[in-house]
Parts: C-alpha cells; structure tokens; sequence
C-alpha cells in the first residue's frame, strides 16, 4: 500500500492542472465511493455496536436475576424462566459479538477498496479527459492501473473468502459453544481446576449500606500477584481490593444467596464477601486464592507446584496398601514395649532404624480415625462416645444475663481472655506428651479439608479462664464446648503458620472403654496461635497456684482444727482432776472425829448432810463404810 500511494502520488502532482475541468468526474468518480463508505459501512458497524451494548446489558439483568434465586424456596416455575432467560441472553450476546467481530474484520477489508476505488476511479476520469493520449499516460501507467484494478478484485474476493470461513467458524462456535450458554455447568463435563495461580471473572460484590441491610455489585475481579485487583465496567484500569498474601477463603451463608464465600486478610481487619456465578467458579475462587495465600505463585512452575501440593494432600489422607502392612506388622511390638522405652524413644528419635521412625511418626494418630469437621451441638451430649466428662458437655449459658440464682463458674476467675477462633477439626490421638502429636493432626485435617473440598468453618469465640476454655456462640451466647483446664495435657502452634494452634485434651472413654482416651482440637484464629498458648500457659500457672494455695489453707485448717482439738481434751482434762480434788478435800472433811459439843455435831453433821447431797448414793454408802 505505501509504494503504491507514492506513485499515485507523483501522477496526481502532474494532473494538478487540470482538477478544475474535472470536478463534476471527480464528484462522480472519487466522493461517491467515500461517502458511501461513511454513510453504510461505518453506520452498521455504530449499529451493530449499540445491539452489542444491548445485548450486553440485558445478559447482566438476567445474570442478576438469576443470582437472586433463592436456594431456601425454590420455585422450579421461576428457575425455569430465569435459566430460560439466562440461556436466550447468553446466546443473544455471543451471537451478536461475533457478528460485530466479524463486521469489524470485514471493514479492514472495505476500507482498502474505499481507498483504492476512488483513485482508480479519478485516473480513469483523466485518461478519458485526455483522449489524444497525454504524454503522462504512458504504457507503464496503464499496466500499473491495470496492476492495481486486479489488485482490488483479488483483494475482494480474499474478502469474501474470510467473511464465509468467520461464517462456518460461527456456527462452529455456537454449536461447542451451547453448554456454556447455562449459567451453571455441569461439573462432570467441565471439571473443576484446583492447581490455579490466576483466576479472572466477574463476580457480585457485598456492600452493607445500613446496620442491616446491603447491596450487591457485579464487578470484574482478577487476580495479581498477592493481590485481589477489581474493575468496574467503563474503568480504564482495575483498583486494589485487598492483598491476599496470607490470608485465609471459606464458604459462609450470606442472604440465601448460593456460592458465596469470604475473603479475610492475613490481620483480620479487612474482609469482603463474593458471590459466584457457578459452583465451578466457586470452588476454583476458593482453591485459586488458597494457593495464593500460601505464596505458591512466587515460584516458577506455580501450577505443577500447586499440583503436588493436592497430589501430596490426597496422599496425606490415602495411605499406602505397604506401608498400612507395615504398620501391622510392627504394631505388637510397639505394645509390648514398657512405658519408658517409649517416653525415651522420643528423644532420640534421630538414632533410631528407619522403619521405627517412620511408624513413629504414624503412630502419633490411630490409624482410620476419622475426623470430626463440626462442632457437635449441645443437644447431642449423650450420644455414644461422647462422655459427659470429656469437656462436651454443652452447657447453655443464659443470652439474656439472667443467672436465675445461680452463680456463674467463671464468675471468681481472675483471668477472663476472649479470642476469635473457628474451627477446622478435631481428631483422637494416641499420645499427648510431644507437640509432634499437634502438627501431625493439623497436616491430616488440612490435607482432608483439601481433599475433600471442605471449606466451611464455625467460628466462636474462645474464653480462656483459670477453670477451664469455653466455646461460646458469637451471636446466642450458648456455650457450645466446654474443656476443663486440668484436661489439657498439650497445646501448641504450628511451627510456620502461626494462626494455626490446638491442643490435646484427655477424656474418659472412647474406642477403647479401657483406658482413658485423647482428643487433639484445631483451630484457627486471626494471627493470634501464640497469644492464645500464651494465655493458656498463664491459666494453668494460675490454676496451679491456687490449688497450692487451697492445698496450703486446708492443711493450715486442719492443723487449727487439730489444735482446738488438743485444747478441749485439756480442758476436760483438768476439770476432770479438779472434781478429784473437790472429791478428795470432802472425804477428808468427813474422816475427822466428831467433837462432844452440840455445836460441833451440828457442824458435823451439816457437812454431812452436805456431804451426802453433793455425793449421791455413791458418796452415803463410802462414807458409812468409812464410818
């Protein structure tokens, strides 16, 4: 094209004379051919893009009104017109796109011609006009215009050879295209990718405008790096929503609205709620965002490291036919050992053969032990298994701060911490004396939630008292799990992620009513593990503090009592020798001889009169045998 126009160029230069004879073959020949180009070409593509824009707007209106369906009472009537509307949309807006698209190629096209065809049309208007044949209109002119006319019907019919192949490839698409015309897929046709680093889509966007009430806004969404990135429609380019470095994506229940899920930053101050279009965007959102908080993504192979990382999960939970064998075969000998072999084995545990520290490792947990992803309901306290005294006992704690009487158990603890927790499992473990039985869980549960697409977490609020850890509702204050301090033989964060903490608590009975029985608890809280450790480390020095200090006031009681005990004796004692006394100094008295004076008789027997009423029988019958 550029050569071309040159020499057109230096040919119009030499013709300059002669534009004011060939105005009228101008209008004629060169300005209808662009003002047709302006008025149709141009016009139906501006056509074609408003009904794109239509179309367009009237997919995002049945989306919305498909998102707003109700998963509590559905109505298969209005599902039916909302998905039938949803489908029409849909394919409405596809099929309008790609004839826009192919309107807009076809224009690259037309736009050559509406160039060429004026030019060519102006020089055969001064090959007419010179009949006697200019010196300008040489056989080299006429074989370059021939050249260019050729040039123009191989370019046209190249034109129409791209608009029949875009026509096939339309109807190609349309036809592959159809199952993704639903707003839901089905999962089993196009299944669910769980190793993404990056993840693009439109989602819809809780934002509370009042105490109780919200609104919804459907937004682009797009990952970048370890941030979350969202661009509204007409905006140049996208804005920051929150960093996800960190951070940690579970599914919650938000306005009867299905797929949505929550985003909290690594500090816990910021969080957002989505809304997925489809259960696949659902739950590759959550897995995307996953793999990014643990900075998968900085890696060079992301995804394959993504990959392993659920390769390695799903081997976590699924052990091998082996070493299941192997850990049979070496279970008696693990039973026959003496306690101290064990408690010593923990310490040297680099010493020993391979297949000892491998079963030790597995050894931590019972094997097939299943693991508990809920918090059981108080109301499910007597089920078998759950002994009223392993800490479940589920009491409910009165929302309306009403004691009836009856005085709270935590009401004279000196400390009282309240931590946000939630709750990812819990799991029965076979020792409870290394933190290794605490990161050997959390890896299970973790690998299970994983694996089994578990993303739903109950969060609570965690009471640390001197007595004991209570969970309590957030929201009915019912005291859902109860765990007595002296209960808790271990508790302990993970060694990297420091939200993550648990603890071990033993129990009374369980698979084996032998013997008591230990249940290692996990949770997850907001970049707070240490913290919570630490507060309850600080409860049980409380705890036993006090119990040495009631240990010292009973044995200071008991000696009391024994003291005042020692004094009654003593005091019995001496009354008793002072009536010996009084016994003795009257007998006495009685064995004088009698004087011969009547005044002395009656002295005499005064005191004896005296004598006999303060003795009794007793006294008469040993005086007269004195006598």
């Amino acid at each position: 094209m550029s050569s071309t126009l040159q020499q057109f160029a230096k040919v119009i230069d030499e013709l300059s004379s002669c534009h004011a004879v060939l105005s009228t073959q101008l209008a004629d020949a060169m300005m209808f051919p662009i003002t047709q180009f302006k008025e149709r070409d141009l016009k139906e593509i501006l056509t074609l893009k408003e009904v794109f824009q239509i179309a367009s707007n009237d997919h995002d209106a049945a989306i919305n009104r498909y998102s707003r369906l109700s998963k509590r009472r559905e109505n298969e009537k209005v599902k039916f017109e909302v998905v039938e509307d949803v489908y029409t949309s849909r394919k409405k807006q596809h099929q309008t796109m790609m004839h826009y698209f192919c309107a807009l190629n076809t224009l690259q096209y037309k736009k050559k011609i509406s160039m060429l065809e004026p030019l060519l049309g102006y020089m055969q208007a001064q090959i007419s006009f010179f009949k006697m044949g200019s010196e300008n209109l040489t056989e080299h002119l006429e074989e370059f215009l021939t050249n260019i006319g050729t040039s123009v019907q191989n370019v046209r019919r190249e034109m129409e050879s791209e608009v029949e192949n875009m026509q096939q490839t339309i109807e190609d698409l349309e036809v592959a295209s159809d199952p993704l015309y639903l707003p839901d897929p089905d999962t089993t046709k196009f299944p669910v990718h769980r190793s993404l680093t990056r993840k693009a889509g439109y989602l819809n966007a809780r934002n509370k405008t009042g105490l109780v009430s919200s609104s919804w806004e459907r937004q682009f969404y797009f990952t970048q790096g370890g941030n979350l990135m969202s661009q509204a429609r007409g905006d140049v380019a996208g804005g920051l929503v929150m960093d996800i470095d960190n951070c940690s994506v579970m599914a919650v229940d938000c306005e009867d609205r299905r797929y949505c899920f929550q985003i909290t930053s690594f500090d816990g101050k910021k969080s957002s709620i989505l809304q997925a279009e489809s259960k696949k965007d659902y739950e590759e959102w959550i897995c995307t965002i996953n793999n990014i908080s643990k900075q998968i993504y900085l890696s060079e192979n992301a995804e394959e490291i993504a990959a392993r990382v659920n390769q390695s999960a799903l081997e976590a939970v699924t052990p091998s036919p082996s070493f299941q064998q192997r850990h049979e075969s070496m279970r008696p000998t693990i039973q026959s050992r003496p306690p101290t072999a064990r408690t010593s084995s923990s310490g040297s545990l680099g010493s020993e053969s391979a297949p000892l520290s491998t079963l030790s490792l597995d050894s931590l947990v019972a094997p097939d032990t299943p693991i508990q992803f809920d918090i059981i309901s108080p109301v499910s306290e007597d089920q078998p298994g759950q002994a009223k005294t392993s800490g479940q006992s589920g009491r409910r704690t009165n929302p309306f701060g009403e004691s009836g009487g009856s005085k709270s158990e935590t009401e004279d603890s000196i400390l009282h911490q309240l931590f946000i927790v939630r709750f990812l499992g819990s799991m029965e473990v076979k020792y409870d004396e290394t933190p290794d039985v605490v990161y050997e869980t959390m890896r299970q549960i973790l690998a299970a939630r994983a694996i089994h697409n578990i993303f739903r977490m109950t969060e609570s609020h965690l009471l640390v008292t001197c007595d004991c850890l209570k969970l309590i509702d957030p929201q009915t204050q019912v005291t859902r799990l109860r765990f007595p301090l002296p209960n808790i033989a271990l508790y302990a964060t993970h060694q990297e992620n420091k939200r993550l903490f648990g603890f071990v608590l033993r129990t009374s009975g369980g698979r084996a009513e032998s013997r008591p029985t230990s249940v290692c608890y996990i949770f997850e809280s907001n970049n707070e593990g240490e913290k919570i450790c630490d507060s309850v480390g600080l409860a049980k020095q409380i705890a036993l503090h006090a119990e040495l200090d009631r240990r010292a006031s009973e044995k200071q009681k008991e000696i009391e009592r024994v003291k005042e005990k020692q004094q009654k004796e003593l005091s019995k004692q001496k009354q008793i020798e002072k009536d010996l006394e009084e016994q003795s100094r009257l007998i006495a008295a009685s064995s004088r001889p009698t004087q011969s004076s009547g005044e002395g008789q009656f002295v005499v027997l005064s005191s004896s009169q005296s004598e006999d009423s303060d003795l009794g029988e007793e006294g008469k019958k040993k005086r007269e045998s004195e006598a």
